[in-house]
Parts: structure tokens; sequence; C-alpha cells
């Protein structure tokens, strides 16, 4: 993440930090990844509909990504322009679980929980946010 786009993201997260809380990562991760055989039957049904003028393919959302050592911030980033979009999510860190990591050649991901509820978030990180991934992997327990 550059300069800029880091200020601005800081800059939309302090306000809504309480007292003594401090930023320990921020990062760019994609959520709700979209399988690759949705994507192909996705793109088949819109060529379909459309008399093969067109094809749509659904696309990960790219969102910032703020932990605290208290809570974890989700904003919709905004491609174009350097600041976020919106504040989607923002979840306390008690009692939160990760998956193992799935590493592969171009992406890693893990899925972040709470026992004993259904709801989970699977966020994704390119190749060059290992460390990054690696930070937040070391802050959140794996569960059991």
């Amino acid at each position: 993440m550059n300069g800029p786009r880091r200020r601005a993201l800081l800059a939309s997260v302090n306000p809504m930090l309480e007292p003594g809380e401090r930023i320990e990562l921020v990062t760019i991760v994609t959520t709700s990844p979209v399988s690759f055989g949705r994507t192909a039957a996705f793109a088949v049904a819109s060529a379909i509909v459309s008399g093969g003028t067109t094809t749509m393919a659904p696309a990960p959302t790219a969102m910032h990504l703020v932990m605290t050592d208290r809570r974890f911030f989700l904003f919709r980033a905004e491609p174009m322009l350097v600041w976020p979009r919106e504040l989607v999510m923002a979840f306390p860190r008690a009692g939160l679980v990760r998956s193992e990591i799935d590493d592969r050649k171009i992406n890693s991901s893990l899925i972040l929980s709470y026992p004993g509820h259904e709801q989970s978030l699977q966020l994704t990180f390119t190749a060059f946010n290992r460390k990054k991934r690696n930070q937040m992997a070391a802050a959140v327990p794996v569960a059991d």
C-alpha cells in the first residue's frame, strides 16, 4: 500500500479508535472470493442471455484491512481514488479464531470466525502480502 493511500486510510480509522487502542497492521485483502466453477457458470449464463454478444464474470472485492490490538476494520477499497470508499465492518479480536493458512502460488487465504457462530469471513492475500498475512495469523489463534 503506497504512502498517500495508507495515510488516507489511517485518517479514516483514527476517529474510530478507542483511547489507548493502537494500529498493528494495515494491508489490502480480497473478500468473498468466487470459485472458478461459479465464475465459469456465470460467464456462460451471461453469454447465453446476451446472445453471445457479452460475457461477464464476478470479481473478488478489494478491501483495506486494519488490525488494531482490539478490533479489525474492513473498508471497501476504491481503486481509482486514494480514500477508502466506506467502512464495511468492524469486529472485535476477542474470541476470534482462524483456519490454517491455505497457501497457493499466487495467493493465500484464511478464514476468520467466532466459535459457535455460523458466519465466517475468508480473507485472501496476494503473494506480495505474505509478511502481513503472517503477522495477522500470529495475532489470531488457530481454531481447534
